[in-house]
Formats: structure tokens, sequence, C-alpha cells
């Protein structure tokens, strides 16, 4: 995607998940606006084809699972101690299980990746922006953050844990400078595994989509909101919750 704009030139963004989807498409707007990206996903494959794609631009890749604090580490090694911003797209889903089927590992697990690596993340880069009295989080939550028929009981419940880390960190360090809003995502075209691996889930699940599900967006499109949202144009905006959803959350 190209555009005209520089609205990140000289400045340092993470990108989790950014080796595919949303992650990816948010890392490619970036560096587009001339932005420096520390890019971090499980899958070498998807970071080095990113890199690939963009020579020239500055895209630190970090592959590693940022609910370890040996990526975290890594993560800000290769930022140089400055972090102006950070996407946290990262996210499984839960096979849409519901209270009466979902298993602990399911549970832990999505927690793990969908609430508690954002947090640490967004930790370990704080003081930095602190002390440079400047810096913007989104993170990534869904559809599923403000209505139970988007998903399974672990991911609805993991997305509603993520607004409150995000008005959390606006409330507490707004008045330090660092603004951090999310972006509710509704249906995607990406390659997250979002099937459904439960027949009651199915049979509730299914008539609801069918009748008020808009059409998927395409992930540059949630990479628009992201990056506005990450970008001094909205300088403003600090705990907002943006739906990007294509209307769903009006239905």
């Amino acid at each position: 995607m190209t555009t005209s704009t520089s609205r990140f030139s000289g400045k340092v963004v993470i990108v989790t998940g950014a080796g595919s989807g949303i992650g990816r498409a948010t890392a490619e707007r970036i560096v587009s606006e001339d932005g420096a990206v520390v890019a971090t996903d499980v899958v070498q494959a998807g970071l080095d084809s990113l890199a690939a794609e963009h020579p020239g631009s500055d895209i630190r890749t970090v592959v590693g699972d940022v609910t370890s604090d040996e990526t975290i580490r890594a993560v800000l090694a290769a930022a140089g101690g400055r972090v102006d911003g950070l996407a946290n797209v990262a996210g499984i889903m839960d096979g849409f299980l519901p209270p009466s089927e979902v298993d602990d590992r399911t549970w832990d697990r999505v927690f793990l990746v969908n609430v508690t690596g954002p947090m640490r993340l967004i930790r370990a880069v704080l003081p930095l922006m602190v002390d440079a009295g400047a810096g913007a989080i989104v993170n990534v939550a869904s559809e599923a953050a403000i209505r139970a028929s988007a998903s399974g009981t672990a991911y609805s419940a993991s997305k509603h844990a993520v607004l409150g880390l995000t008005k959390s960190v606006a409330f507490f360090h707004g008045p330090q400078g660092v603004r951090a809003n999310a972006v509710l995502p509704g249906a995607v075209a990406t390659g997250i595994d979002g099937a459904l691996k439960s027949e009651y889930a199915a049979s509730r699940v299914g008539p609801i989509m069918q009748a008020v599900l808009p059409a998927p967006a395409t992930a540059a499109e949630l990479a628009s909101s992201i990056t506005w949202l990450l970008s001094d144009d909205a300088a403003n905006v600090n705990g907002a919750l943006l739906a990007s959803d294509g209307g769903w959350s009006t239905v």
C-alpha cells in the first residue's frame, strides 16, 4: 500500500504478529510512511518475506513468542532504546468453545497470548515512553470484546480483558504522555484459525453470524485504523475503543 504521508518518519514502532494478516499490514503501512518497525512473530518465514518485500525499509525482525521474557528482551534490544509506538496485534482464537466445553489448556493459552503477552510488552516499553514523555499503544481487541456471539468463552473473556488493560494504561500513564487505545475488528480476511470446534456453538453462533455479519474487512483496512491511533493524528485520543467492524457493532 502506498501513501503520500510520512507520519512515522523518525519513529520506531513495535508490531506483534507482523508475519501475516493485520500485523503484517500494519508493519507495511508504517514503513510506507517512513517509520522503523520492530516486527515480531512466531513464524520465521512470515518475517523473512515481510523484509524481503520491502528492501531498503527499516524492518528489524525478531522471531519469538512475546509471552516469553527472552523474546521481549530481544524486541527491546532491536528497538535500540527508543519506542514511539506499540501495536499488540498477535492473538489466537478458541474454537468457539462455550463455557460448558472450554478446557483449561485452551483457557490458559488464550489468556497467555491475548492478555498476558500484551501486558508484559506494555510493561516493558512504558519506561522508555514515560522517559520520552510520549508514546502510543494500540491493542487489537475484537468485536468479541463487546458481544458474546462473536466467539467462544475464552476468546471473548480475553478480549474483554484487553479493553480493561487498555483503559488502565490510558488512565495511569496518559498524564505522562502515553496514549493507549484499542481497535475492535469484526470479521477480517486473515489466516487466523476461526474454526468452530463445538456443535452446540455452531447451532448458537451460526444463525446469528449469517443474519448480521458484515462482509469481511481486509487486513489493510484494519491497519489504517491502527496506524491512525498510533500516529500524531490521534494526539487527543486516549482510552478509546474504536470499532473497525463495518458497522457490526451497530446491530
